[in-house]
């Protein structure tokens, strides 16, 4: 089977990506340099071998993106109808009301070393959805207002509004990784946002916030490549910081960073998934997987019709009718 002749999802093997590419229940310990960056876990037969994967499975990402894209739509249209004109725009200031009793939203939560693939994977995954039910946010180094409040603020502020899919590029663990690295705040300051974080996360899916958390795993070599790429390319100069080699050597203290985090972050309802993400298609493929899989439990449908159908079919075949006897008559 080619990679055109693609049609159906091909489901992983092995387990759902959910299970295989779980980090452990909360407060495991994880260890990242057990998990090659290079693997391709759930991976099926059906993918082939060689360069004939990358085909096939950039073929299968957008066969899943339809589906992602029909989901997200009932996700949309139940939050419409729970509540008329709540889902029908996004907030540009001050995050969503949280409560048990409001409609449902998913958050994909992205974190990577530089270079780990976030853009790559938003481009490719999330492209597939309609950019009217997506909340798109990056969070870089905060503002002079965000640092007068605390660290969760701005991340409130950015919360998806029901119906809608929010994607996170970095978010509040930043605040648990660049700030432990770089000594932005004493030690004692950032071991206790773990907790406040975990707390955070249970109060939104108490909220009807359904959240994935993704942490794109690529080698130390595959980031080095991906920089010098970045200096080769004039197209991409724009993408390069020199700020990222400075935290290409403190490689080893980012590794410990992450691997605390996501043994002391994963509340019941917000796990993490450690993605291996040296290969792109591969990547991409995990993490669309991953969002179906995640869109499966929610159990979504198309909101019944509040009007009668039966009587707003009459009036619409009558009010044409009329129309058409007009026509007939002034011609």
């Amino acid at each position: 089977m080619g990679a055109d002749d693609v049609t159906e999802i091909v489901p992983p093997e092995g387990g759902t990506m959910r299970d295989l590419l779980r980090a452990g229940s909360d407060g495991d310990r994880v260890d990242l340099g057990a998990i090659d960056p290079r693997s391709m876990p759930g991976l099926p037969a059906a993918a082939g071998a060689g360069g004939g994967r990358k085909a096939w499975a950039r073929r299968q990402v957008e066969v899943i993106g339809a589906e992602l894209g029909r989901q997200q739509e009932m996700l949309f249209a139940a939050a419409k109808a729970a509540q008329p004109g709540a889902a029908t725009s996004a907030p540009t200031t001050g995050g969503p009301e949280l409560g048990g009793d409001r409609p449902g939203r998913v958050l994909l939560v992205l974190q990577a070393m530089d270079c780990g693939g976030k853009d790559g994977t938003i481009k490719r995954v999330a492209g597939a959805m309609n950019p009217l039910g997506l909340h798109i946010r990056s969070f870089g180094p905060p503002t002079a207002e965000e640092l007068r409040h605390d660290f969760l603020w701005r991340i409130r502020r950015a919360l998806p509004p029901p119906g809608y899919v929010g994607i996170f590029n970095r978010s509040h663990y930043e605040d648990v990784l660049v700030a432990r690295v770089d000594g932005l705040v004493p030690e004692a300051t950032w071991r206790a946002r773990y907790d406040e974080i975990n707390e955070f996360e249970r109060e939104l899916t108490a909220g009807g916030v359904t959240v994935v958390k993704v942490m794109l795993h690529i080698s130390r070599a595959e980031q080095g490549e991906r920089l010098l790429d970045r200096l080769t390319e004039p197209r991409k100069y724009w993408k390069y910081n020199p700020g990222d080699i400075d935290a290409r050597s403190r490689w080893d203290d980012y590794q410990a960073a992450y691997a605390e985090a996501l043994a002391r972050c994963g509340p019941a309802g917000a796990p993490w998934f450690v993605v291996p993400a040296d290969r792109k298609w591969y990547r991409d493929w995990a993490v669309a997987h991953l969002l179906r899989e995640t869109f499966d439990t929610l159990d979504l449908g198309y909101p019944p019709a509040d009007f009668d159908v039966a009587a707003e079919r009459a009036r619409l075949r009558g009010l044409r009718t009329g129309q058409g006897e007009r026509r007939v008559n002034e011609a």
